[in-house]
């Protein structure tokens, strides 16, 4: 029976514990930079097991939100090579989370890319913009004979990562964006290979992580899915439909030798401990998305034999030195959800260590 505290090996890294902070939008990246705060922030959260970093864009086109960081220019390489420089130096190990987000975009946040996605359906609900609040625009549909350049994007966003001095990625493929879209019946209305059956849906998702293991090696690179989260209009409603697409494309990505696999969902529902299996490898839990994941219940987690370890996000984000906290039982830091996004310092870098 594991311990939180017990190390694990994850493809290239050993982890010194098996607590991994999950990625958190914090839309601090001004011009999409890491800048000095995020050196601060990240660094301070070193003794994690492994940071995954906040959603990232590939691609220009792939931002979604206010100041969010890419790994698409110079300059914002630049920036993640002194946050991995910042986190290594505090001995911690940290990969890049590639997140697309297809259609939960808009023009006025990306200086007028455009919207594209796996079909011409607007998302529900509206974005905040520079202008204020805007509905999600209609995006154009991918087509074909595009898909390869979006592969590619991936491919090179992954090169950037760890030429700038990250451990590795992580392919997003949840919550509602790019590849989830791809996957989800209720934004994939596509009659081509990409659209239609399960077989058809997750040929894209398979195509981007077979691109990128083989770009930077297998063993950095781990992927994160969200079966039937039902977010943003990316809905998967029939059950039969939902194991069988997720078995198809767990079944593809086990051959691979990734290095994890993150579940977003109820680690205790048959259908996710059957994709654990099919998997064969590192299965990272996640149970925290409706509810804060607690040392006791992400410590249950590994009693049951669910998951190999755990990502835990509003604590990490709210307690620096959260694994050391939970090794003693020292009080918690709360999260204060008005300094979630945007801003500076307050709610970001600000929040006490032990020691303090």
């Amino acid at each position: 029976m594991a311990d939180l505290f017990d190390s694990l090996t994850v493809g290239a890294w050993t982890l010194p514990n098996r607590l991994v902070m999950a990625p958190l939008t914090r839309n601090r990246a001004k011009g999409t930079v890491p800048g000095d705060l995020a050196v601060e922030y990240y660094s301070q959260r070193a003794s994690a097991g492994l940071i995954v970093t906040e959603g990232s864009q590939p691609t220009a086109e792939g931002q979604g939100y206010l100041d969010t960081p890419g790994f698409h220019s110079e300059e914002q390489l630049a920036g993640w090579r002194r946050v991995a420089d910042g986190v290594h130096a505090h001995g911690g190990r940290i990969v890049a989370q590639l997140m697309h987000v297809g259609r939960i975009a808009h023009p006025g946040n990306t200086g007028g890319e455009e919207v594209i996605a796996p079909s011409p359906l607007a998302a529900p609900g509206e974005i905040v913009t520079a202008d204020g609040s805007k509905p999600y625009p209609t995006p154009r549909e991918i087509t074909v004979e595009e898909i390869p350049a979006i592969v590619e994007g991936y491919v090179q966003a992954a090169r950037n990562a760890v030429e700038a001095g990250l451990d590795g990625v992580e392919v997003h493929g949840a919550n509602g964006y790019l590849i989830h879209q791809f996957l989800a019946p209720g934004s994939n209305h596509r009659t081509d290979e990409y659209g239609g059956s399960p077989e058809n849906r997750v040929r894209f998702a398979l195509e981007v992580t077979r691109a990128v293991a083989e770009a930077i090696g297998a063993d950095r690179v781990g992927i994160r899915l969200s079966p039937a989260h039902n977010i943003q209009g990316a809905t998967e409603e029939d059950p039969a439909d939902v194991a069988a697409t997720y078995r198809l494309l767990v079944e593809g990505l086990a051959p691979l030798g990734l290095a994890y696999l993150s579940v977003l969902a109820d680690p205790k529902l048959e259908l996710i401990q059957d994709l654990r299996s099919a998997f064969g490898g590192v299965f990272i839990a996640n149970d925290g998305f409706s509810g804060i994941t607690t040392r006791e219940s992400a410590q249950e987690i590994l009693d049951k034999d669910l998951a190999d370890a755990v990502a835990v996000g509003r604590l990490f984000l709210a307690n620096p030195d959260l694994p050391a906290r939970w090794r003693t039982g020292a009080e918690l830091n709360e999260p204060n959800p008005d300094t979630f996004y945007g801003g500076g310092a307050e709610g970001y870098t600000d929040y006490p260590f032990l020691d303090a």
